[in-house]
């Protein structure tokens, strides 16, 4: 028998009988997890400071490359003599694209969007401006992981939620006594 095989069927009668010792019932709301930081945002275990530490300084390195990829863009223009209309008119766009990036990705560490918003709409704005959302990532990791706030209320609303439920069952329905007839 090769090592996998062994691996794959457990010899002892009780590592099979561990999964059917487990109660059936439900155990309560999931958190919703967070990208680079997982679950880890309900207990901030699992080396959450180093990833917020991580995700801070990715953003911000990731921020400081694109402006100087626009920089050197920006002189390529200014290299191929396009004129000083078009030379400002594409930094007028990159700072309105940015400033509008930066407050749709913070508004959305704080709420989620309305299914029949514009977010689509501004999907391309958003990738045009994308130094913005990157500087509104590194800002929020500063305080705490991007959406842990939103993610946390509606977390413990369904924590509440589901003891109540919990807590307003009792007993057997099925033995309870009918009710009387008047």
């Amino acid at each position: 028998m090769s090592d996998d095989q062994r691996d794959q069927n457990p010899t002892e009668p009780a590592a099979q009988a561990e999964p059917a010792a487990q109660a059936p019932g439900p155990t309560g709301p999931e958190p919703e997890p967070i990208p680079f930081f997982g679950t880890t945002w309900v207990n901030h275990d699992g080396g959450y400071a180093l990833r917020r530490a991580g995700a801070a300084i990715g953003s911000l390195v990731t921020a400081v490359a694109a402006a100087l990829l626009l920089r050197l863009s920006y002189e390529g223009l200014e290299i191929g003599n396009v004129g000083p209309f078009l030379s400002i008119s594409v930094v007028v766009l990159f700072a309105i694209a940015s400033a509008i990036a930066f407050v749709k990705t913070w508004d959305s560490f704080s709420r989620r969007p309305a299914p029949s918003s514009d977010e689509a709409a501004l999907k391309g704005l958003k990738v045009i401006g994308f130094i913005g959302s990157l500087i509104a990532y590194f800002l929020r990791c500063l305080a705490e992981a991007p959406g842990e706030k939103l993610r946390r209320a509606e977390y413990e609303r369904a924590l509440a939620d589901f003891a109540r439920r919990r807590s307003s069952r009792t007993g057997n329905p099925a033995a309870r006594r009918p009710k009387r007839k008047k």
